[in-house]
């Protein structure tokens, strides 16, 4: 092993020898001097944020601002103004003129964390700034050029998110000027063990308790665990015993209860090969079992009201037809029977699908041949999910006076879904 590497690896702290680990590490020391752009792919856990640090420390721009940006953790509708920055006025809540990061950090270098998570429209502006250096501001139609090195790192299937969609064929072989792999904690069997010692070490001072030690048998245990969460999973799993085991001799058993074997989880290489699961999936569900029994309900009446025209006019309902009715309309607007020959059911708000029926006696010879009357709706059902989350939308906006966090909270659902509906919907205004 050279001395740089050696030396890189006492700087930041990083404990291991499996050489796809060190092959990271040269590569991050060889690009460094240029400012060429590097994509660090890798499970989430494994150390990727060291590459960047590595990176900057290692080139020129060493003196200038070092910036982590995590793409994942900013809400859509602001992530353009925190990178690229504002004017006053742009927006709600634009009361002043902000920088970007791309403006602050010029010169310098910026970790974009998670850049899988990129909304489409950002990845445009961001492609524009690897490209020519140019960027705007939100709200501002003056061009700028900034300078930054751009190291980018992601734990998703890129290719697969490329194939769905979700993210710029062009922007993804912009920013992978050089890959760099960082390998999953569970092909380093061989550091696991100087890895746990490490960390070990540093807890043992930081509570000022003694040493964990692994018996021979934990060690081999602890190195046929999969560790999905990886290093940080690891470490977090240190941290835990170190606090709660009065006993600093670590025996397999003792492990297991941590980590069980037979139920740790499964491999995850790229948390992003599946679909997400929509912020709204429950609220789905219910709104259709709600809309569905409500259109079930409307058929019912429907059916018992021609019925009534067919066989028996305006005589007397049935037990269960007056359940039937009682269920669908609010005690408020119970049918009534008038002393004539029509049946006439009072009008109800709360049951927009329906328009107030007037059943007519069949003691009248010019309905008699009427094969089937159905109800008149007065406007069509509305059974859209669309319309539905739009209007729950718009109500929480306006009972919260426009706070979208408040709006948010109410609705169950994050910020950054929020703002991503209210784009949908056209609701900036």
């Amino acid at each position: 092993m050279s001395n740089e590497l050696q030396n890189i690896k006492n700087r930041f702290g990083i404990i291991g020898n499996f050489p796809a680990l060190n092959r990271a590490l040269e590569k991050s020391i060889q690009v460094a001097p240029t400012d060429i752009s590097v994509l660090v792919i890798g499970e989430s856990g494994v150390g990727k944020e060291f590459i960047p640090k590595i990176i900057h420390s290692e080139s020129r721009r060493k003196h200038q601002p070092y910036i982590v940006v995590n793409c994942g953790a900013i809400p859509e509708g602001t992530i353009d103004s925190e990178l690229f920055g504002h004017e006053k006025g742009a927006f709600t809540g634009a009361t002043a003129t902000r920088k970007g990061y791309f403006e602050v950090a010029d010169g310098g270098t910026i970790f974009l964390d998670e850049v899988g998570e990129l909304p489409l429209q950002t990845q445009v502006r961001l492609l524009r700034v690897l490209e020519s250096g140019e960027f705007m501001k939100v709200g501002s139609s003056q061009v700028q050029k900034t300078n930054v090195r751009i190291v980018a790192a992601t734990n998703v299937n890129m290719m697969k998110a490329i194939h769905d969609g979700r993210f710029r064929e062009d922007l993804y072989y912009r920013l992978n000027t050089v890959q760099i792999d960082m390998p999953p904690l569970r092909e380093r069997k061989g550091d696991i063990h100087l890895l746990f010692r490490k960390f070990a070490i540093d807890f043992a001072e930081k509570y000022r308790m003694p040493e964990l030690e692994l018996e021979s048998s934990a060690v081999h245990y602890i190195e046929n665990y999969s560790f999905p969460g990886n290093v940080r999973q690891l470490r977090n799993l240190v941290e835990q015993m170190t606090v709660v085991e009065r006993n600093r001799n670590v025996t397999a058993e003792k492990l297991a209860e941590y980590i069980p074997m037979e139920t740790h989880l499964p491999m995850v290489v790229n948390t992003q090969n599946t679909p997400k699961q929509s912020d709204f999936g429950s609220e789905r569900e219910i709104m259709y079992k709600i809309l569905f029994d409500m259109r079930n309900d409307i058929n019912d009446l429907k059916s018992l009201t021609s019925e009534l025209i067919k066989n028996r006019g305006a005589g007397d309902l049935s037990s269960h037809e007056k359940n039937l009715i009682n269920r669908i309309y609010t005690p408020e607007s119970q049918p009534q029977v008038n002393s004539g020959s029509l049946l006439y059911f009072e009008n109800n708000n709360e049951v927009p699908a329906v328009q107030t029926p007037t059943i007519i006696s069949n003691s009248d010879d010019r309905y008699e041949d009427f094969e089937d009357i159905e109800v008149e709706e007065n406007r069509p059902e509305s059974l859209s999910l669309q319309n539905n989350e739009k209007d729950l939308i718009i109500k929480a906006l306006e009972k919260h006076k426009g706070r979208r966090n408040r709006a948010a909270d109410e609705l169950g659902i994050s910020q950054r879904t929020l703002y991503r509906k209210i784009k949908q919907y056209n609701l900036e205004d």
